[in-house]
């Protein structure tokens, strides 16, 4: 039979989170494979009691025929099934997390800085890291349009100027970028400062 398996991020929360959407073939498992399918299930989902139920089945994606990648609003496409069997995890993705966590507790005036800097006109109060990867960050935003006092909420991506290859480049990368921010920012000031002494 057909079937589609949707795998959604870690931090899903909603349609402006990523997923992707595997549609492909499946067979029944075997009954000599079963508990160990069984096995593997209940160790990432420990309290799923109806793996013993007497109608509930195994089966395996033995073939994928197409893959339908949704990254939130306005962020869709899709790739062939060999592009996605030659395709590896990012590396920096498995600790994105920690630095997320790091830079929302103690450095988001920096984030919103880097915001202003990547996108100019674009105020923001509130900017939250939701995931980062080798590329760049996932950044869900919070602002107040002039003519509203509704705050908005979206997200946008803030790509790095580099590939990061590790934990470590990704905090230089990181560093760069918000010293680009504050150099922006410094060119401003003086700016408006020369036209003030001039009035």
């Amino acid at each position: 039979p057909s079937c589609s398996v949707t795998i959604a991020a870690k931090e899903f929360k909603g349609a402006a989170d990523g997923r992707v959407n595997l549609m492909g073939k499946v067979t029944l498992v075997g009954k000599e494979e079963r508990e160990t399918m069984k096995a593997v299930y209940l160790a990432k989902h420990p309290g799923a009691f109806w793996v013993d139920f007497g109608d509930f089945n195994w089966f395996r994606m033995d073939e994928i025929v197409d893959i339908r990648f949704v990254g939130g609003f306005a962020r869709a496409g899709s790739i062939t099934p060999a592009e996605y069997a030659a395709a590896s995890p990012d590396p920096v993705f498995a600790f994105g997390s920690h630095i997320a966590s790091h830079m929302n507790d103690d450095h988001q005036s920096a984030t919103i800085g880097m915001v202003a800097n990547a996108i100019p006109g674009l105020d923001v109060s509130e900017a939250v890291i939701t995931s980062v990867d080798s590329l760049g960050m996932y950044v869900k935003c919070t602002r107040t349009p002039r003519a509203s006092d509704q705050p908005q909420q979206f997200k946008i991506r803030l790509p790095f100027p580099r590939r990061a290859e590790g934990r470590g480049d990704v905090k230089v990368v990181i560093m760069e970028m918000t010293q680009a921010a504050m150099a922006a920012q410094n060119e401003k000031v003086e700016e408006v400062e020369p036209e003030a002494k001039a009035e």
